[in-house]
């Protein structure tokens, strides 16, 4: 017997092969992973600027606002316009969710490494994912797969009232955990350590779905977990990766989109304690 095909099921494009490996995986560095791949894509929004220098880590605190408002103005110069997305990210401090030695870098557009392989996501791509997934939409429940140190969680949570997150290992499952509590989420983020490929089947349907991890394809019951008319938005790929909007259109009907040339750390199934 055959066996069912996924409902997107899709070729992906001749993979590249990997880089050289690293602690994130083959291929995989904190510089380039959880981020845009910049270059004459289509859809790829202009280049930032040139950035200013960071701030010492010993006055982050004072210049923090200051520091959130220039990342602000360069999303604007990078084509992000939803207010709401833009506001969020105004309001989280960005250096509470990242290690002490790397806090004076947190409003680089860059992603960083937050432990056990893996990073927090680039400011563009977080703010993109968002704006993408919400466009036309005000979502009152929003599912994340791969919660991480807790970032992408706690901007949802400025706008959105039902924020659920899962991450599937323990130690950052933890460290989100604490993060949220200072990093002003209001109490919306609901967070579960358990395997993201499943989603949250008895939290379903969500008006969004974001997910910070790259699959070679999208795992099905996430797209099940859709409410019919919402949005899901996720990397798909090995080694030649693309941000990938799917619509749920009916209840047996899905949309798909390929959007930008992205690079982001695997996604992986179970936990890891």
């Amino acid at each position: 017997m055959n066996k069912p095909r996924h409902p997107l099921d899709k070729p992906l494009r001749a993979a590249r092969s990997a880089a050289t490996g690293s602690a994130l995986g083959p291929g995989y560095s904190a510089a380039n992973s959880n981020t845009r791949i910049h270059g004459p894509r289509p859809f790829t929004l202009p280049q930032s600027p040139a950035q200013a220098p960071a701030a010492p880590a010993a006055n982050l605190g004072l210049n923090s606002d200051r520091l959130r408002l220039q990342m602000v103005h360069r999303l604007r110069e990078q084509g992000i316009v939803d207010e709401r997305v833009l506001s969020a990210m105004q309001a989280v401090p960005r250096h509470l969710f990242v290690d002490q030695g790397l806090a004076s870098r947190a409003y680089e557009d860059a992603a960083l490494p937050i432990g056990y392989g893996q990073t927090i996501s680039q400011p563009w791509v977080v703010a993109h994912m968002l704006s993408v997934m919400c466009d036309g939409r005000s979502p009152v429940r929003v599912l994340e797969i791969g919660a991480g140190c807790g970032y992408q969680a706690a901007v949802l949570a400025q706008f959105v009232p039902e924020v659920h997150a899962i991450e599937r290992v323990r130690g950052l499952y933890e460290q989100a955990r604490l993060n949220l509590a200072q990093g002003r989420a209001r109490g919306r983020v609901r967070l579960t350590f358990g395997d993201g490929m499943q989603g949250l089947e008895h939290r379903a349907p969500f008006d969004g779905i974001v997910v910070a991890a790259a699959g070679v394809k999208i795992p099905e019951a996430l797209l099940h977990q859709l409410a019919v008319g919402a949005r899901l938005i996720a990397p798909e790929g090995t080694a030649h990766q693309r941000l990938i909007l799917i619509e749920r259109t009916g209840p047996s009907s899905w949309h798909r989109l390929e959007l930008e040339d992205v690079r982001f750390v695997p996604l992986r199934p179970g936990t890891q304690t």
